[in-house]
């Protein structure tokens, strides 16, 4: 009975230790968001550690799906009709895959973005693809890393970074024209509100 209960106590002890402290993570998950034109952008993807390993072309093989991180598959988020490297995308969430080769990614949104890596991935599922070039970077990015990075208020790019690759991936809203008429009425309305105020006084 002593052994039972002794039993039952490293247990219960073993449990809140757990709780308490979290085990660091091969791969930590990460989750990046941006606001964007009238809505926002967020990426929830894994961090792989380059660790001395040869990355492009041998533990990311060429011309093979890859699931853009590590783990569970990467998911990106649009809130409103987005301009996706030239294509349209409709607001939602996606799994993000990338080809690689050397000197260019093919960068796949697909709209299965709850599976784990790329191990069931279907191509009948992609909504679309783009292809981008690659670029050198000056010193190793040890840490894989995708930001969300603005060019100005209505458009951006999706960066994507690891080892000694990046690669980039322009964003802008699919109907700019509808934002920017959205943007003038909101400044007729301000400016409406800031006369009556001044007549207010």
């Amino acid at each position: 009975m002593k052994k039972l209960v002794f039993a039952v106590c490293i247990s219960a002890s073993a449990l809140g230790f757990a709780q308490e402290y979290i085990v660091p993570a091969a791969s930590p998950r990460q989750k990046v968001e941006q606001q964007f034109s009238m809505s926002k952008v967020t990426v929830d993807y894994g961090r792989p550690g380059v660790k001395g390993r040869k990355i492009f072309g041998e533990l990311v093989p060429y011309n093979q799906v890859w699931r853009a991180g590590a783990n569970s598959s990467t998911k990106i988020t649009f809130g409103q009709a987005m301009n996706f490297g030239g294509k349209i995308v409709q607001p939602g969430t996606y799994g993000l895959f990338i080809v690689p080769t050397e000197k260019e990614w093919k960068v796949i949104l697909n709209k299965d973005f709850q599976q784990w890596g790329a191990y069931t991935y279907d191509a009948k599922q992609d909504v679309v693809d783009v292809t981008v070039p690659v670029k050198k970077l000056a010193e190793k990015q040890e840490w894989f890393e995708i930001t969300l990075d603005p060019t100005d208020e209505n458009s951006g790019n999706l960066v994507i970074k690891w080892d000694m690759a990046e690669a980039e991936v322009p964003l802008k809203p699919a109907k700019p024209e509808a934002v920017t008429k959205i943007e003038e009425k909101l400044k007729e309305i301000k400016k409406i509100e800031a006369d009556a105020a001044k007549a207010k006084s």
